[in-house]
């Protein structure tokens, strides 16, 4: 019938994909069903998901269990079942879910007496004393009616299986959750992030993510299809660290900064994770973008000035949009750190003056290891030096040799034009005056460049 279901609940929440590969693999397997996803009560709040193309359904609790098969040796006395069917929790479990899905756990599968008569009377109660109309359907059925009902559950939120104790106990024993990162660097991208993530790696207790080939070093879990991969695809671009308590592992994917899933999975994975953003002017981080396409040969960016990208209409070409999308969108800094704040404290957020980075990174270094708590304290300043070739700081190497960022960084493009810095300068008015709100309200600084577009609006 296309459904299978595993011994206590092993592999399929969390996720053991292996389990996953095997069912289609050997047996063409659609449908399950789990009680551990997200594992919490009330059992009305289980949700079901889509992994690998098996659909994952939400098992309810029926109080039943293997140790349980006479009626008069129910836990609690016989009235206690009777109770939870006539008007109880089982009864509130049928009421309270359009679909549900028990099993009764009884040994004796073959003659499941108190199951027949704990179901049956479940069933005469609710027909006799509600409106509901009971039926049944085979699971495939069942699984295809219940995600028409809840479309927004298709997608998976993958939760840290060390925070729950019985997830860690049905996880495999060859796993471990210190192949998870203690921060994430988030963007928004052209803001210096590749700089932050490049002094960051120096840091002797500081470990990054191996480099994923499609996106260089940036893994981009939480914001893609990736995340669809499981937490073992994200865990294995991490090494084991030599040290739990020291080691500080970290991933820097810029695109996360300004998604709307990001904050939401991120949080649900490594909620007790540190968020590290910087900032700089949004008409310099769009304009810092659009030269970065006109780099890749962005066709859009070759065919249109800046200004034309900008100031574009809604009736404008497609592939003009979509670059005035991502030039634009990301500058709206008040508005993406909310959301990010809506799943994480404040005091787990560091904001970065990206300006200040560029200018005087050591200083910025030395607030990011307070922030991060990692020790042993790193001299940055001994260990950069100013290439003034190359118009930023680089890692001083044995010998006076150094280590800069990649050729492409650090490019040299004409200054921006006046009617397109103006034109900014009014697009982001509200928003800067937002964000200096934001950061008053958090206590931070505000940054050198945010104060001189504040005083425009003035």
């Amino acid at each position: 019938m296309g459904y299978a279901v595993a011994p206590h609940h092993s592999g399929v929440y969390p996720v053991h994909v292996q389990l996953y590969e095997a069912w289609k693999k050997v047996w063409n397997i659609k449908i399950t069903s789990t009680e551990e996803y997200p594992h919490l009560k009330p059992a009305r709040y289980r949700r079901g998901f889509i992994h690998k193309n098996i659909m994952v359904l939400p098992r309810q609790t029926c109080g039943l269990f293997t140790h349980t098969i006479f009626y008069k040796e129910y836990p609690g006395g016989p009235k206690e079942l009777d109770k939870s069917i006539q008007g109880g929790e089982l009864f509130f479990t049928v009421v309270l879910n359009p679909i549900s899905i028990f099993m009764t756990h009884l040994s004796n599968y073959g003659n499941d007496r108190l199951g027949l008569h704990t179901f049956v009377n479940l069933a005469n109660f609710l027909q006799t004393w509600t409106n509901l109309r009971l039926q049944t359907l085979p699971p495939v059925q069942l699984a295809h009616k219940y995600f028409e009902l809840f479309p927004d559950q298709k997608d998976p939120l993958w939760q840290n299986p060390c925070d729950d104790k019985r997830h860690r106990d049905i996880w495999s024993k060859e796993k471990t959750c210190d192949r998870l990162p203690k921060f994430l660097v988030i963007g928004p991208q052209k803001t210096g992030t590749t700089a932050l993530y490049l002094f960051l790696v120096m840091h002797p207790s500081i470990l990054s993510n191996s480099p994923s080939p499609k996106t260089f070093e940036e893994v981009q879990f939480f914001n893609r299809n990736n995340y669809h991969r499981g937490i073992d695809w994200y865990m294995d671009f991490f090494p084991v660290p030599s040290n739990v308590t020291t080691d500080f592992l970290f991933e820097k994917s810029a695109n996360y900064f300004h998604s709307e899933e990001a904050p939401k999975r991120a949080a649900s994975l490594v909620p007790k994770a540190k968020i590290i953003t910087t900032l700089i002017d949004p008409s310099d981080r769009a304009y810092s973008w659009y030269q970065h396409q006109r780099s890749h040969e962005d066709p859009a960016a070759l065919k249109f000035s800046f200004y034309e990208v900008i100031s574009a209409g809604p009736h404008a070409p497609w592939e003009l949009r979509t670059l005035q999308k991502r030039c634009l969108v990301p500058g709206w800094y008040a508005s993406h750190i909310e959301r990010w704040l809506m799943y994480f404290p404040p005091f787990q957020l560091l904001i970065i003056d990206g300006q200040q980075l560029r200018i005087d990174p050591a200083t910025v270094m030395d607030e990011v290891q307070k922030f991060l708590g990692v020790l042993p304290h790193y001299n940055y300043s001994e260990a950069l030096t100013f290439d003034s070739r190359k118009g930023f700081w680089c890692q001083l190497l044995e010998e006076g040799k150094t280590k800069c960022l990649g050729k492409s960084k650090g490019r040299k493009y004409p200054p921006m034009d006046p009617s397109s810095r103006a034109f900014l300068s009014g697009y982001y008015r509200d928003h800067n005056v937002e964000l200096s709100k934001l950061l008053h309200r958090l206590g931070q600084p505000l940054p050198s460049w945010l104060r001189q577009e504040l005083q425009k609006v003035r």
